[in-house]
């Protein structure tokens, strides 16, 4: 479903909407990858939204008067939800009032209860619950419904029930991921945007999760996970789901959500489902999922010792794949075969209980998405939850108290909430939510990763994420003006992977690096390079440059397409991230899989252009096309002579140069080789101290691979790595034929 479309059609032809002098509406509170506003006020409250649930569409309207009050959307509301444009529309009784509006359309309406052979029904929220099944089974099929209603009314008096599963009209829209909610919504008069509405006051629902927090922690005062097994790390991050239990540093390994009708627990490693210490708060798990019906239990037949554990405890359990007529049903998360179905079975009233790390299947997949390619989270991604890669140090921790975890704990959305209200309006953030700014960098990072641009939540997010970019603008990190506030840091984190991700990048470049020189470009220059390599990767240089976010493509010999070779932008590889202080962005590299003979690269930070070899290549002498570049200052020994060197190719105009000898290469910034008279000299230099390094190590004088020497104005660990790197301050030395 194209939303944008499909929001196009549904607000065609207005352009605003009073609802002022009106009954107040409830604000809807929407989840999941297919729910969407259609009308939101400037508090971010939703008072009219439209999703889709299997073959089928729904219209949610926060108050049954909207029926009558804005003919023109219900108009294109009803067009909207036909499958057909035959298809007959049944109105409930209690909404006839709406009929006459329809007089001047083409739309016959039949006033009935609900029935067989309808292709749109339009009730109030309030007439559901007799049908509520066959209006979920009417809509997965591929039926309309429009719906209306408020729930604050219902809220007050029921206030010790839950809104979201007990109010009757959330008992059809929820599987769609729309909620009536016992909040009302302020009135005014709203101007309809030609996109789909979106605000920062929508991040969060701001819900405290404090009753189902009360349930699941009673008699539980501490979560013992020590031993063996290792846990994989959880990002809760959907507007209903909420940590259970973490570690000392906030970061959870059990967390829970609402998921239409149903509920969802996910843990991150299976063997905590039958851990014995474990064992109350399993029970209470299974009970919150359960939600009184008694049902049974299936326990994936695999999982004995979790089928032990409960059925001492004497709930009904059965071992068994997955059926619909569970109650609840557990299992791992290693296998997505079934995952709409699970996923229909919780949105429809069941509990699932899933446990399984991913840090395994990171390692077995290295270079795969985990957000978006573990099976897992094929399955949790659409419920708010999903297991990262990232391990967990088992350990004894504390069980949360209920009452502190909304007003204390960290919460994704409420701190993203928070701190966007910082940026757009000068909210104070207290010492803690400061403190949490890095964790709220980086788990802005990983969501983004999930690149869900379908789901509108992802969107909105994301749109959100790029106004703060422009808004708050980004640190100009360098040597000269370093990265030190938790803000900085995450301005520059989210900057980053905004970019990444965003369908328009260019148009942030200038926000996110503000000095970019131009510089002279040559075109589709021929590069070879020798195919072959040792036991190790190797980089091969290529001498050319890409600028910040410069684009070119890239045409590539047939025989080492798909064979694991790699194009590198960007020298600096070491990942700074952890520091305090930051001279440079934390990553500043990018790698693109080579896998057709055309390619396209680009990265943000620009860099030198390499191609990274496998180990054991015998692909021979290659030759490679780029189409757009810079020219960097390269010296190569054998091959660069002296006069063409100080002839122009130490002037280049390329910020990083690099210098090849027998045994080295070394990468330093161009101010160094320029004034570089001799090149030659400083190879006969750099050979006859790797020669004395072959000496002491008792090998051959010629190395099977070059090592390599880079600059950098921050290194991660020491002065040596993998790919041996130097602080800028002793880099003069580096052109020297002297040393000195």
């Amino acid at each position: 479903m194209d939303r944008e479309a499909a929001y196009a059609t549904l607000m065609q032809g207005v352009r605003e909407l009073d609802f002022q002098g009106r009954p107040e509406p409830s604000s809807l509170m929407l989840i999941g990858d297919d729910a969407f506003p259609l009308v939101m006020n400037p508090r971010g409250q939703v008072l009219m939204a439209a999703s889709r649930y299997g073959k089928g569409r729904v219209v949610a309207m926060g108050h049954e008067d909207l029926l009558t009050a804005f003919p023109t959307v219900v108009e294109n509301a009803l067009a909207w939800l036909r499958p057909a444009s035959d298809a007959v529309v049944g109105i409930h009784p209690s909404c006839t009032s709406m009929v006459h509006n329809l007089c001047y359309t083409s739309i016959r309406p039949e006033v009935c209860d609900y029935r067989e052979g309808l292709g749109v029904y339009v009730t109030d929220a309030y007439s559901v619950g007799a049908n509520a099944k066959e209006l979920v089974a009417f809509m997965k099929g591929g039926g309309g419904l429009l719906v209306a209603g408020q729930a604050w009314g219902w809220a007050q008096e029921h206030p010790k029930e839950n809104t979201l599963l007990g109010f009757l009209g959330n008992k059809v829209c929820s599987m769609a991921g729309i909620y009536f909610s016992e909040h009302q919504s302020e009135l005014g008069s709203f101007t309809v945007p030609e996109r789909i509405p979106s605000s920062w006051l929508s991040v969060s629902i701001d819900k405290d999760f404090k009753d189902d927090l009360e349930f699941l922690l009673e008699g539980v005062l501490e979560f013992d996970i020590r031993g063996r097994a290792v846990p994989s790390e959880l990002m809760v991050h959907g507007p209903l789901a909420f940590p259970i239990a973490t570690n000392n540093l906030g970061r959870a390994f059990f967390a829970g959500s609402y998921y239409g009708q149903g509920r969802v627990i996910a843990t991150t490693h299976e063997g905590y489902l039958a851990r014995q210490p474990l064992a109350p708060f399993l029970l209470n798990a299974v009970r919150w999922l359960d939600e009184g019906r008694n049902g049974e239990v299936g326990v994936l037949p695999k999982l004995n010792g979790v089928y032990l554990l409960l059925s001492k405890s004497g709930l009904p359990c059965v071992k068994t794949t997955f059926r619909k007529d569970l109650s609840v049903y557990v299992c791992t998360s290693y296998k997505d075969a079934q995952a709409a179905d699970i996923q229909d079975f919780v949105a429809e009233g069941g509990g699932l209980l899933i446990g399984g790390h991913a840090w395994k299947w990171a390692q077995k997949h290295r270079g795969h998405n985990v957000l978006t390619e573990y099976p897992g989270n094929h399955v949790l991604h659409k419920m708010g939850i999903s297991v990262l890669k990232k391990t967990m140090k088992p350990g004894l921790y504390q069980a949360p108290q209920p009452a502190q975890v909304y007003t204390e704990a960290y919460n994704f959305r409420s701190m993203l909430k928070r701190f966007v209200g910082h940026v757009n309006c000068g909210y104070e953030l207290t010492e803690t939510e400061q403190a949490s700014l890095r964790r709220l960098g980086r788990d802005c990072a990983i969501y983004l990763r999930m690149q869900a641009h379908d789901c509108p939540s992802y969107a909105s997010i994301l749109t959100l994420l790029t106004d703060v970019v422009k808004t708050a603008g980004v640190p100009q990190v360098c040597q000269s003006h370093p990265v030190k506030s938790p803000k900085d840091h995450l301005l520059l984190h989210v900057a980053t992977e905004v970019y990444k991700v965003s369908p328009n990048p260019d148009e942030l470049l200038p926000y996110i690096i503000k000095d970019r020189p131009e510089m002279a470009t040559v075109q589709n220059t021929r590069v070879r390079i020798d195919g072959n390599t040792a036991g190790r990767e190797d980089w091969k240089s290529t001498g050319l440059y890409l600028s910040p976010g410069m684009k070119t493509y890239m045409a590539i010999p047939p025989q080492i397409v798909k064979k694991g070779w790699k194009v590198q932008i960007g020298c600096q590889t070491d990942n700074i991230g952890k520091a305090a202080k930051l001279k440079r962005a934390p990553v500043v590299h990018k790698r693109f899989p080579i896998q057709s003979e055309k390619i396209q690269v680009s990265n943000l930070w620009g860099g030198l252009i390499y191609l990274v070899a496998p180990p054991k290549s015998k692909e021979g002498e290659l030759e490679i096309i780029v189409e757009r570049a810079i020219r960097a200052p390269f010296y190569k020994s054998g091959e660069t002579s002296v006069e063409d060197w100080v002839g122009g190719i130490r002037d280049a105009p390329a910020p990083w140069a690099e210098m090849e000898f027998e045994n080295i290469v070394i990468t330093m910034p161009s101010k160094v080789v320029r004034g570089v008279d001799w090149p030659d000299k400083v190879a006969e230099f750099w050979d006859s101290i790797m020669r004395a390094v072959a000496d002491l190590a008792a090998t051959p004088a010629k190395f099977p691979r070059k090592e390599r020497y880079v600059a950098d104005v921050q290194i991660s660990h020491g002065k040596l790595g993998v790919t041996p790197v130097s602080f800028l301050s002793v880099v003069p030395t580096l052109g020297s034929h002297t040393g000195s």
